[in-house]
C-alpha cells in the first residue's frame, strides 16, 4: 500500500539532510574571491530545493534544465566549480553518480570520415550519471573548415542534452565573446543552456591570498621580502600576454621553488633547517622574467605596484 504523500515540506531540514551545505562551504573553502559565481551556485541549489519539495508533495513538474555555461577567463576556477557542482547536483539526486568528465575538442571530434560519432558517443557513456564539462566548447564549431567533423559531434551532443537531460549535465566553458559567437552559430545550444555563470578575473589581492595557499598546501611559505615581491609580480604579469590568472601564479609558484631548491644546493654549507627549506625568498621571485631576470628594479616603482597590490 502507497504512503500518502506529504503536505508539507520543511525546506531547512532537507537544506541540511541532503549535504548541500558541506558542498557551499567547500565551495567557499576552495575558492577565493568569486562572489557573483558563488551567489549564482547558492541560488541553483534553492531552486533545486524547492523542485524537489515540489515533487515531494505531487505538484507537477518536470526535470529542469541544467545544462550551463560558464564564461570567463583562464584560471578563474570554472573546472573547481564544475565539481562543486557535480557534488550538488549528486546529493540533491538530479544525477545518479556525481562524477565529472573533462573534455577538450580533441576528445570529441574524429579526424576522418565514421571517427567522430564513436568517440562522441563514448565520452558520452563515460559523463552519463554526471556532467560532462567541455573547456573552450567554441573550438567544437569550424565553419571555415568545410571538412571539418565538429558539427557531427554537436548534433550527437544536442541530440543527448535533450533526450537524456534526467541523467546528463552538460557544462560548456570558453572566453565569454567566443562563447557568444558560438552560442549564436549553434542556437540549438543556447535553447538547451539555462544557466550563464559568468567568472570574473581575481584581484591582485585576491590572486596573492591565492598563492600563499597554494604555497601553504604544500609547507612553504613567502617571506616579507618575496612577499611583496609576488604582489609585484602579479601586477606586473596581469599586463604581459597569455596571462591566465591563478593558473598563471601557480606557474610562477612552480618556478620560484624551482629556483629555491638550486639556490639551496648551490649555497648551503650545512644541515637546513625545516623553516629553511619551507621559505620562499625574494630572489627566488626577482630572477623572473617579469622583473626583467634580476634584482635592478627601482624601488619607488616597485613600492607603487606593491601599494598598488593590495
Amino acid at each position: 500500500m502507497n504512503e500518502p504523500r506529504p503536505t508539507h515540506v520543511d525546506l531547512a531540514r532537507s537544506f541540511e539532510d541532503s549535504g548541500v551545505r558541506d558542498v557551499l562551504r567547500e565551495l567557499d573553502e576552495t575558492l577565493v574571491g568569486l562572489e557573483p559565481v558563488k551567489s549564482r551556485i547558492r541560488e541553483t541549489a534553492a531552486l533545486l530545493l524547492v523542485d524537489k519539495a515540489r515533487r515531494q508533495i505531487g505538484l507537477a513538474t518536470e526535470t529542469p534544465t541544467l545544462h550551463m555555461s560558464f564564461t570567463g577567463n583562464p584560471g578563474t576556477g570554472k573546472t573547481t566549480v564544475a565539481l562543486k557542482m557535480a557534488d550538488l547536483l549528486h546529493r540533491l539526486g538530479y544525477v545518479r553518480k556525481g562524477h565529472l568528465v573533462t573534455v577538450t575538442r580533441d576528445d570529441l571530434v574524429g579526424q576522418y570520415i565514421g571517427h567522430t560519432a564513436p568517440k562522441t558517443k563514448e565520452v558520452l557513456k563515460k559523463a552519463m550519471g554526471g556532467v560532462l564539462f567541455i573547456d573552450e566548447a567554441y573550438y567544437l564549431y569550424r565553419p571555415e573548415n568545410e571538412r571539418d567533423y565538429g558539427q557531427e559531434a554537436i548534433e550527437i551532443l544536442l541530440q543527448v542534452m535533450e533526450n537524456n537531460r534526467d541523467d546528463l549535465v552538460v557544462i560548456l566553458a570558453g572566453y565569454a565573446d567566443r562563447m557568444d559567437r558560438f552560442f549564436a552559430s549553434n542556437p540549438g545550444f543556447r535553447s538547451r543552456i539555462a544557466h550563464h555563470v559568468e567568472f570574473p578575473d581575481y584581484s591582485d589581492g585576491e590572486l596573492l591570498h591565492i598563492a600563499e595557499r597554494m604555497l601553504a598546501a604544500q609547507n612553504y611559505r613567502l617571506d616579507e621580502g618575496a612577499r611583496a615581491a609576488m604582489g609585484e609580480y602579479i601586477a606586473a604579469r596581469r599586463g604581459q600576454p597569455h596571462f591566465a590568472n591563478a593558473r598563471s601564479v601557480r606557474n610562477a609558484l612552480d618556478r620560484a621553488r624551482l629556483r629555491q631548491a638550486n639556490r639551496l644546493f648551490n649555497e648551503a654549507k650545512g644541515p637546513l633547517d625545516a623553516d629553511t627549506l619551507s621559505t620562499i625568498t625574494e630572489p627566488d621571485l626577482r630572477a623572473s622574467r617579469v622583473f626583467g631576470g634580476g634584482l635592478d628594479v627601482d624601488r619607488r616603482t616597485r613600492q607603487a605596484i606593491s601599494q598598488a597590490a593590495e
